[in-house]
């Protein structure tokens, strides 16, 4: 693969993920233990991600500020906006599969 190939594949996977950021900002309907129960993953473990991979360059980044990324506000001002109580249904499918 050349140098220009690398630079288009990685340019695609960031759009790509912006595009999914972007998505689950929209969708704030869709709870976290939503996507955890249904994907395995939510919009903190897209925080945590991105985060690692800062840190993996050498960059510092707190977790409030990797999910301000993600979330496009503050995560209390984004649970106190859009979170909503886990339904019972919700919440024992979670215990069934907690996270890794």
């Amino acid at each position: 693969m050349t140098n220009a190939d690398d630079q288009a594949r990685i340019e695609l996977e960031a759009a790509a993920f912006r595009r999914l950021r972007d998505h689950l900002r929209q969708r704030t309907d869709v709870q976290n233990i939503d996507l955890m129960n249904l994907a395995g993953f939510c919009r903190n473990c897209l925080a945590n991600w991105y985060r690692e991979a800062a840190e993996e360059r050498g960059e510092t980044m707190t977790k409030d500020e990797a999910r301000e990324h993600v979330y496009g506000m503050p995560y209390e001002e984004w649970r106190a906006r859009h979170q909503t109580e886990a339904t019972p249904t919700a919440q024992a499918s979670f215990a069934a599969r907690p996270p890794e």
